[in-house]
C-alpha cells in the first residue's frame, strides 16, 4: 500500500432503507497519522455512515474502499478483522465487570488445554495496568468495577482496546458528547496519541470546537450529502462552524429578527 492511500475511502455511498434515503452520495477519506473530523447536525447521515463503515449496514450503491481494495463486510466482525474498529457512545462496556475484563470482552487470555483451560487473569490485569498507564490514568487495581472510573477515563479504555486489539482505522462516535471539561481534554489528548501511533481516526461530532482541537482534515455531512472537505490550513473554525449549521439560513433568520443571532 503507497503512503499515499487513504485506510478508509468512500465514494458516492448511498443507502436506501425502503423509501428512505439516509446516505444520497457521501464520500470522504482518512489516512494514517491523520483525524478526519465527520461534522454534521442531527439527522446528516453520520449515524448511517458510520455504521455502513463498521459492518453493520450494507451500502445500496457506491465504492467503499480499504487500503485502496474494494471491500463489502459482511458483519461487523468482517471490519475489526479489517483493521476497523468503532467506539459507540454507550461504549458496550458492562459497569459492574471489572476494568480487565471489559478491556478482555470476547478476546479472553486462556491457559490451559482442553476442558482444563481458563482465563489468565494475571496477565490480562498486567497488560490492562500497563494500557491504562500507557495513556496517563492510573489504575491501581485492574479488578475495581468500570463503573468506578469517570466517563473520559471510560473512554479511554474504549479506545485502548480498540487499540491493543491491531485497530488501523478508529470510528469515535461523539466521544465527548457527555463529558466535562477536563474529561473532555482527557480524551482529545489521547486521540493526539492514538493518531501519532500510526492510526486513522474518523472522529465523529457536532462540536467543532472539539474537532478543530485535534482534526486534520473536517468532512461535513447534511441531509446525506456530502457538502465539503477541508483541511485544516483551509477552513477556519467560524466557517467550518457556519457550514455545519447552515450559514446562510441563519444569517437570513437574524437578519429577520434584527442581528439577535
Amino acid at each position: 500500500m503507497s503512503e499515499k492511500t487513504p485506510l478508509v475511502e468512500v465514494k458516492n455511498l448511498v443507502k436506501h432503507f425502503g423509501p428512505v434515503i439516509a446516505l444520497n452520495g457521501v464520500s470522504m477519506k482518512v489516512h494514517a497519522n491523520e483525524v478526519l473530523c465527520l461534522l454534521g447536525d442531527n439527522g446528516a447521515g453520520k449515524s448511517t455512515l458510520i455504521n455502513t463503515l463498521a459492518g453493520v449496514h450494507k451500502p445500496t450503491s457506491g465504492d467503499f474502499l480499504v487500503e485502496g481494495q474494494q471491500r463489502l463486510f459482511s458483519g461487523p466482525r468482517d471490519a475489526l478483522d479489517a483493521g476497523i474498529a468503532t467506539v459507540y457512545q454507550d461504549l458496550a462496556m458492562i459497569p459492574l465487570m471489572s476494568v480487565t475484563r471489559n478491556f478482555f470482552m470476547g478476546r479472553e487470555p486462556k491457559v490451559g488445554f482442553g476442558p482444563f483451560k481458563r482465563i489468565d487473569m494475571g496477565f490480562a490485569d498486567s497488560v490492562t495496568r500497563d494500557e491504562m498507564h500507557r495513556i496517563g490514568i492510573d489504575v491501581r487495581d485492574p479488578q475495581q468495577a468500570v463503573g468506578t472510573l469517570s466517563g473520559g477515563e471510560r473512554q479511554c479504555v474504549a479506545i485502548a482496546r480498540a487499540v491493543y486489539f491491531g485497530a488501523k482505522v478508529l470510528i469515535l462516535d461523539e466521544p465527548t458528547s457527555a463529558l466535562g471539561v477536563a474529561q473532555t481534554s482527557m480524551v482529545l489528548k489521547y486521540i493526539s496519541q492514538v493518531r501519532a501511533k500510526g492510526l486513522g481516526v474518523i472522529f465523529i461530532t457536532h462540536n467543532v470546537r472539539h474537532a478543530y482541537a485535534v482534526g486534520d482534515r473536517f468532512t461535513v455531512l447534511n441531509r446525506g450529502k456530502t457538502l465539503g472537505s477541508y483541511s485544516k490550513d483551509g477552513i477556519g473554525i467560524d466557517a467550518l462552524q457556519n457550514l455545519m449549521a447552515g450559514g446562510k439560513e441563519l444569517q437570513s433568520l437574524s437578519e429577520e429578527l434584527g442581528g439577535t443571532i
